[in-house]
């Protein structure tokens, strides 16, 4: 009777924890050099990026889990529209409310966090938007355009106005941390090595080291693709040659 017992008592026990794990959560690396939230971030960012929407409503709870606010994870996906376009961001805004309607139905409530800013009015947007870029990058505008900006100024003005201006100066994430999702959602969508290589310099210049870079790799590698992660290996180290020369 008592062994009969012991083994109702320990089903009973596999039960409660195999239906309390979920097998989309994402572990946290206790050896990586990035947070658990910047981590979250990653994978918000590149699941936003690949439209796989079931493993990116586990990374936004997950994330909330771990302590980003919902004003952030808002950020992140309003970004998301400037680098993967409407369709991607817009699903993910849409999944992340359903995320949030799921977690205050188990009466979890999350902190809402920061409110953005308004942008400044002492400028022109193109102007304060072109400072913003200045800042991020380390490069002090020229006197005349060049490439896609000579060719196609009304792009140029979109950027400087609307990416530069619109998005970052709502505040909320610091430039490391957009950099930080700028270069996971670059790295997912592929086929985009220009722009990656040269978000990756603009990632180092505000802060983010080669450790931390190999490691939102390792994530892309483990939760997205290994092809692609490949790719972002391949142009990094051909940044950090270039950056030695």
């Amino acid at each position: 009777m008592f062994n009969k017992f012991r083994i109702f008592f320990a089903s009973i026990l596999l039960a409660i924890f195999s239906s309390g794990s979920n097998a989309n959560t994402l572990p946290e690396s206790e050896s990586s050099t990035l947070t658990p939230k910047q981590q979250s971030i990653i994978l918000i960012a590149a699941l936003t990026a690949q439209g796989d929407l079931e493993s990116l409503a586990a990374a936004l709870d997950e994330g909330l889990t771990r302590g980003l606010t919902i004003n952030e994870i808002k950020e992140i996906l309003i970004q998301m529209y400037a680098y993967t376009g409407f369709p991607r961001s817009l699903n993910g805004i849409i999944t992340f409310e359903k995320v949030l309607k799921s977690r205050q139905e188990k009466g979890i409530y999350d902190e809402i966090g920061v409110e953005p800013n308004q942008v400044r009015t002492d400028k022109s947007k193109y102007e304060i938007g072109k400072e913003n870029l200045a800042l991020l990058t380390g490069v002090l505008p020229s006197g005349h355009s060049t490439g896609y900006a000579a060719f196609m100024p009304t792009i140029e003005v979109f950027l400087k106005e609307h990416l530069f201006a619109d998005i970052f100066e709502r505040g909320v994430l610091d430039y490391q941390t957009r950099e930080l999702i700028t270069v996971s959602a670059l790295t997912s969508l592929g086929n985009v090595n220009t722009q990656l290589k040269s978000h990756i310099n603009v990632s180092m210049h505000n802060g983010i080291t080669e450790s931390q870079l190999r490691d939102l790799i390792a994530l892309i590698n483990n939760h997205i693709d290994k092809d692609i992660a490949n790719n972002a290996t391949t142009v990094l180290n051909q940044v950090l040659s270039n950056r030695q020369q």
